[in-house]
């Protein structure tokens, strides 16, 4: 069955529907679907994609395609709105690059089912499920009416007061009242005495919490900042703008032109339309040498009507609620949401360890079936169709609120909607396959198309039975992930992210291994597919330990037992519980492994050493190369003496601090000019990689890693900026390098290359390097979120070394050659990514200076390491496969001599 996947879009939640999308596209289980991407852009095309865009990072790394992007000195990422109004042809040239702009009257030869991946409106408010339905198109999830309920928050809330359902006591202001309201504490003291503090300022028609705010505090200016959030508006006064820095004003610009935190593009200006946030830097900055008066920017999807409410105090949570085969509806074990900040933002759903998810609620068990009886009550009330997701809060008193009943929820690896499904057994590609099913069932019951349906999902059936009852053939490979580095939260979601890919092959059945422990000894853990989908490493830790002491919970046991129908009839022999396997046991059990680990251990082959011990297959480079490349000094050090440009560089150990801090200083500040780079010598993922400009901040640093001070509220983390749960491992040392820079280079860029080796027919390694990615940093270093997380950073690929074609080939080849010699040099197997900086000359001599490289590179969904293998044509699962299929020929040729 062809599966058309519609992501993108043309709301503020674009980035996170691109990703759900890509999750959906790489876990269609391949024995019954063939996924069909269907990319809509940001003013409602919809584009046939070539596959290999699905891998980017972000949806501005490939749209519009870097050729059609007009200048941008101070850096500006776009969408394809700041190009301005477009004619057909101009719109046509700009997708061809991409793909094919389709019609939907294409649709029917396209595909034969349509997957909503999309957020917001357009996606989730009835707008594409009527087009769809018009041509005939059976899709998923909620029809049109639930649909068009379930994304306006002002409607719900009547229907739900109707229906007998508590909430909090809401207030609604209307956009022409504020706008002629000249003294905005008027509203204020209105709302704060109907409503009491705290209460929530919020836009009615987004989702991922997009326009929300809370008022805390007697602060009329909050108030008012919030108010105009919501609208999608922004006051500028002459001070806001003249007092800011030429880089605070980039940085004003990029936050206020950015979709999740600020109000987008195109604006008006009195009256006039700004597309490109280049243009409205010079308008603003011409504006305020002319006049003094205050700016209004209005987005151009804006809101004309906000919701002012109470705000419950109280525990929140979200709930998924599904359709067994007979329509009935079911609550999943509700998730609760413990929160960094007061409210459950953008940031905080989609970034692991801003907060945290405790499935179920920890809550007596006589609640937690409240909450479900309510979400079941609420989706049969709104009508609600194969699933949903349900959000509330319970108070201390017991009291259930329900509130923003969602049609579809995020579809990320970590997200709810997997979650929660995994409680009940369901791996991603199960639960995919549920909600295909159900939904075609559903569609069956509008009385349109009935027969082709029928047949539609007759031919499902058919297929899904025969997979159930044929002996499974594939070969089975423990995915180890988890840890105890810093890098762990990102092991996690490496790991996850190869079972996904893995899970819906033909060729492989993945076993989800967990590791834990420390230096001195680990442990390995077979965990069920629930345990695996938690938040993070620690979340997954926490259950592995108590599951002995622990049992089952009754609350999901009950689900377990109610959902039955669901289960039984997508998934296999799924793993129930988790329990601790030696490595004897895990050889015995399967064919290869896969780490998944970044740094200690596994990339410094203590995990390697033990897999040899019982002759297991196992990816990447080994032992010895491990050994060297964890050591980001023994590895600059080895290159260095062969030759390979590297950074000047210093190990600071913690006794040579702490007995001869002056002398130590004198030598540095001898050696090194500020600023400089210091890092761990033995984690990667750019954790701990700070850019120090002075003593005060190299003191601060040493003192962190050093663990002199603490990491939380202390001035060491305030002198270094830290963000709101930004984790700092312990050292006894640390290293420190030149802070590279462009010098007399006409052009200066960061890259990250990957690379893939393969046996010639001789038995040696050849190597295939792949086009390296240049890397945006919107701060100091690239983060930890740049890197891995979808929708944060950006990378272009290939890097731009030259608008010159000749120019731009022969450079790629001088730093493709000079990655490839370090990787020999290091003895690399397998695959890995090398980072390095590169200085293009005048005569277009490259010189590239290695920077660090991971024998086992972050495999994320969001890893740039995917776009540089699809332009070799190897889709993410074709380049696991090769990994893997290399790992298990090395060993192979181990046995033979």
């Amino acid at each position: 069955m062809k599966i058309g996947i519609f992501f993108g879009g043309q709301s503020r939640e674009r980035e996170i529907s691109f990703a759900g999308g890509r999750t959906v596209y790489d876990n269609l289980n391949k024995n019954l679907f063939e996924a069909v991407p269907i990319f809509v852009d940001s003013v409602g095309d919809f584009i046939l994609l070539d596959w290999q865009y699905i891998y980017k990072g972000t949806i501005r790394d490939f749209f519009p395609p870097f050729n059609h992007l007009p200048p941008t000195p101070h850096g500006f990422q776009i969408y394809i709105e700041s190009l301005g109004d477009l004619t057909i042809e101009e719109r046509e040239n700009v997708i061809r690059q991409v793909g094919r702009r389709i019609q939907p009257d294409e649709f029917s030869k396209l595909f034969d089912f349509a997957f909503l991946a999309l957020h917001g409106p357009y996606g989730e408010d009835g707008n594409i499920q009527g087009l769809l339905e018009w041509y005939n198109i059976p899709y998923s999830g909620s029809g049109i009416l639930p649909s068009s309920i379930g994304i306006n928050k002002i409607v719900q809330k009547k229907l739900m007061k109707n229906a007998g359902f508590p909430g909090p006591k809401n207030l609604y202001l209307k956009k022409a009242d504020w706008l002629n309201e000249t003294d905005k504490s008027t509203f204020f003291n209105h709302f704060r005495n109907e409503l009491g503090l705290p209460f929530v300022v919020k836009a009615p028609y987004q989702g991922s919490s997009i326009g929300i705010s809370v008022i805390s505090k007697e602060d009329t200016q909050a108030f008012e900042k919030a108010v105009y959030r919501s609208f999608f508006m922004q006051p500028v006064s002459k001070h806001d703008w003249t007092s800011l820095s030429e880089e605070g004003k980039i940085n004003f610009i990029r936050t206020l032109t950015d979709i999740r935190d600020g109000i987008g593009l195109p604006v008006m200006i009195s009256g006039n339309k700004v597309n490109h946030p280049e243009h409205l830097f010079d308008q603003l900055n011409y504006h305020f040498s002319q006049s003094d008066s205050t700016l209004i920017l209005e987005s151009l999807d804006n809101e004309e009507e906000i919701v002012i409410e109470g705000f419950i105090s109280g525990k929140e949570f979200s709930c998924i609620v599904v359709q067994d085969e007979n329509g009935k509806a079911i609550a999943l074990p509700p998730t609760e949401i413990r929160k960094g900040n007061e409210v459950f933002d953008y940031r905080s759903k989609y970034l692991p360890g801003m907060s945290r998810k405790v499935t179920p609620i920890d809550i007596p068990t006589n609640q937690i079936e409240g909450i479900r009886t309510a979400c079941e009550r609420l989706f049969n009330e709104l009508n609600f169709n194969v699933y949903a997701r349900l959000d509330g809060f319970i108070n201390q008193e017991g009291e259930i609120f329900l509130n923003d009943p969602n049609t579809t929820s995020g579809m990320l690896p970590s997200s709810f909607f997997f979650h929660q499904a995994a409680e009940i057994g369901l791996n991603p590609s199960q639960f995919l396959t549920y909600i295909i099913r159900t939904s075609i069932a559903e569609r069956i019951k509008t009385g349109k198309k009935t027969f082709a349906f029928k047949q539609l999902l007759n031919t499902l059936d058919t297929n899904l039975h025969r997979l159930n009852t044929e002996a499974s053939e594939k070969t089975k490979v423990a995915v180890i992930m988890g840890g105890y580095s810093s890098e762990r939260h990102i092991s996690v979601e490496s790991g996850r992210n190869i079972f996904e890919k893995l899970a819906s092959s033909k060729k492989y059945e993945p076993v989800p291994i967990f590791l834990t422990g420390n230096e001195d000894s680990h442990k390995l853990y077979l965990i069920p597919v629930n345990i695996m989908l938690k938040d993070n490493a620690d979340d997954i830790r926490d259950k592995v330990l108590a599951a002995d002491s622990k049992s089952k919970h009754p609350v999901i046991q009950k689900v377990i037992t109610e959902a039955k129908d669901i289960t039984v009839k997508y998934t296999g022999n799924a793993i129930l519980e988790p329990r601790e396997i030696s490595y004897p046991e895990l050889a015995e059990k399967v064919d290869s492994v896969f780490i998944a680990l970044h740094g200690r251990p596994g990339e410094d082959g203590v995990v390697q050493s033990n897999l040899e011990k019982f002759g297991v297959p196992y990816n990447g480079s080994g032992v010895e190369s491990s050994k060297i490349t964890i050591n980001k000094y023994e590895t600059n050090k080895l290159l260095r003496e062969n030759g390979v440009k590297v950074a000047n560089h210093k190990l600071v150990f913690k006794n040579e601090w702490a007995d001869n801090y002056e002398t130590l200083i004198k030598e540095i500040e001898s050696t090194f000019q500020y600023p400089i780079i210091a890092k761990p010598a033995d984690d990667g993922c750019s954790s701990a990689v700070k850019k120090i400009n002075n003593l005060e901040e190299l003191t601060a640093y040493a003192k962190l890693i050093f663990a002199w001070d603490d990491l939380k509220d202390s001035e060491s983390s305030r002198t270094l900026k830290l963000k709101y749960n930004e984790e700092f491992p312990c050292k006894n040392y640390f290293l420190i390098e030149d802070l590279v820079s462009k010098g007399d280079a006409k052009h200066f860029l960061e890259v990250t290359g990957g690379l893939l080796t393969r046996f010639n027919a001789s038995g040696e390694i050849e190597y295939e390097m792949f086009e390296p990615s240049e890397t945006l940093a919107t701060g100091d270093v690239l983060s930890l979120e740049e890197k891995f997380l979808a929708g944060e950073g950006q990378n272009i690929t290939p890097a731009r070394y030259s608008k010159d074609p000749e120019a731009q080939k022969y450079i790629s080849s001088q730093v493709r050659t000079e990655l490839q010699r370090a990787a020999k040099i290091l003895n690399i197997q397998g695959y890995a990514r090398i980072d390095a900086f590169v200085k293009i000359y005048d005569d277009n001599r490259a010189e590239t200076i290695v920077i660090e490289v991971n024998s086992l590179p972050g495999m994320t969904p969001a890893t740039c390491i995917f776009h540089q293998t699809a332009i070799n044509g190897y889709k993410p699962y074709d380049f696991i496969d090769k990994i893997l299929t290399f790992g298990i020929e090395r060993n192979n040729r181990k046995v033979l001599i």
